[in-house]
């Protein structure tokens, strides 16, 4: 596997540049220093690209926009080409896989099959939907002989702002839902993992579409990002990130009425009863919010357990918790790799802190190994309310608040959950179908799952309150990068 690495590294070490209108573009001035979380040794530089880079990027996406060789380009042709993207991301999937892993640390393993799996599965399931992208016909009451109907029309040039927590699947997702729709497109990749979608920008110009319909420009969010949000040639904005920098994009837009995509932040309830199968919850809470180590905007970093199986579940959990093991993702049966970067260890640890001051119990973790790496151990805390910040702020790190409920009052129990500014998600494990059916009603969140987890490209994927605006994935997903026009027909 070590060669893997070496080939992985050799690719980052000769990223310098951006990608536009089709071409590399080498980058002036200044660099930003690119880090392996695991080691925090460099493996390349970027660009600093700021307002020149974009503003040739949103030149060259305008141009071929308007052209029509994206946006009219025959249903099949789209199709032809994101199925062609498909079958070269697969055939180099385990490069890209070990990419992810020294840019954004995670296990090798995880990185093969979230990152790079479900990136190549969204870019095929998109592939289908330029054929599908139908409007309606719409039965007219005005006086006279109307047909009416609707259409649904690319919007124009979408930029794509994708962040470092898993930044290959987000960035599949967005571009070939953006792509399939007719749009052209921007993307800014996350200044603290690029790595890989710069060497997705190669397979794009490897697969043979058209020159900039697909362009990247590196850089801050501060400079890059915002010279792209603020800018007027840019129709839509799809962004991924913080609640805070959500925000910030959405009154940027007002100047222009930009459409908006923000998926933003969680903090997302698991709800386990007692009739639950512990031996497929228990595991399966675990990495809920210890997978990617807590990085992750949808983690169940809120749970709540019956009080008839309290005891039972936390030993149960804190066993499993314990055999988690921690460490480079380059290295076999790692399961946690490290944090993407010191701010946001150095976070996570300020909230254990905070945790341990507000009273609530310890059962696992709340220590960082000693070493290089951004590392922080798995950590469950019990005793803890919902006036703890642990409880009510999303901390973004594998950390873990507990809580115990008592009654069967759905009302109750949904309200409880519900306690948040965020609604992204929500996890119900119980063998109860009144039960699950009635939370999955109650419950203000975008998704709920019932007795599992996952991502199904075919369901929107969204959240309420603030955790975003819009939805990704399924119809709704790619409707998104497009304006529904109605036509009237008089005969």
């Amino acid at each position: 596997m070590s060669d893997i690495f070496t080939k992985a590294r050799a690719r980052t070490g000769a990223f310098s540049g951006h990608f536009i209108d089709g071409a590399w573009r080498e980058g002036k001035g200044a660099t930003i220093p690119v880090i392996d979380p695991a080691s925090e040794a460099q493996i390349g530089a970027i660009a600093a690209g700021g307002a020149t880079e974009v503003d040739a990027a949103v030149t060259a996406a305008r141009k071929t926009f308007e052209s029509k060789e994206w946006s009219a380009m025959p249903a099949a042709g789209r199709e032809r080409l994101l199925l062609k993207l498909a079958d070269l991301v697969e055939a180099q999937q385990d490069e890209i896989a070990a990419i992810e892993t020294i840019d954004n640390g995670m296990p090798y393993g995880i990185s093969k099959m979230m990152a790079v799996g479900s990136a190549i599965s969204s870019i095929r399931y998109h592939a289908g939907w330029p054929r599908r992208l139908t409007g309606e016909t719409v039965p007219m009451s005005v006086p006279g002989n109307w047909h009416g109907y609707t259409t649904h029309d690319p919007l124009g040039v979408a930029a794509l702002i994708v962040p470092w927590n898993a930044p290959f699947a987000i960035t599949c997702s967005k571009l070939s839902a953006a792509l399939a729709a007719g749009c052209s497109v921007v993307l800014k990749p996350a200044e603290l993992a690029p790595m890989s979608g710069l060497r997705l920008a190669e397979l794009v110009a490897e697969a043979g579409f058209p020159a900039g319909v697909v362009n990247v420009v590196t850089g801050l969010g501060a400079e890059a990002g915002a010279a792209l949000v603020s800018h007027q040639g840019i129709d839509k904005i799809s962004f991924t990130g913080s609640t805070a920098t959500g925000k910030a994009i959405l009154r940027e837009s007002v100047t222009d009425l930009k459409r908006i995509s923000l998926e933003l932040g969680g903090k997302s309830a698991s709800i386990v009863f007692a009739d639950a199968d512990l031996a497929k919850a228990i595991p399966a809470v675990a990495m809920g919010i210890f997978g990617n180590s807590g990085q992750v905007c949808a983690a169940g970093s809120r749970l709540f357990l019956h009080e008839a199986i309290f005891d039972r579940f936390i030993e149960g959990l804190v066993a499993f918790t314990q055999k988690l093991r921690v460490g480079p993702g380059t290295e076999e049966g790692v399961a946690l790799g490290p944090l993407i970067s010191a701010p946001q260890r150095d976070k996570v640890m300020s909230y254990i802190e905070a945790g341990r001051k507000e009273g609530a119990t310890l059962v696992a973790g709340g220590d960082a190994p000693s070493g290089a790496g951004f590392f922080v151990n798995p950590t469950i805390f019990v005793d803890t309310n919902p006036a703890m910040s642990i409880v009510r702020e999303e901390i973004f790190g594998p950390v873990l608040s507990v809580m115990k409920f008592s009654e069967d009052n759905l009302d109750d129990l949904a309200a409880r959950a519900n306690d948040s500014i965020y609604g992204l998600s929500a996890y119900v494990w119980t063998t109860n179908l009144g039960h699950a059916h009635a939370l999955a009603k109650k419950l203000r969140s975008g998704s709920v799952k019932i007795n599992g987890s996952g991502m199904e490209f075919a369901l929107p994927f969204g959240g309420f309150r603030q955790s975003g605006v819009g939805r990704e994935h399924g119809r709704a997903g790619v409707e998104a990068f497009t304006e529904t026009k109605a036509v009237m027909v008089g005969w």
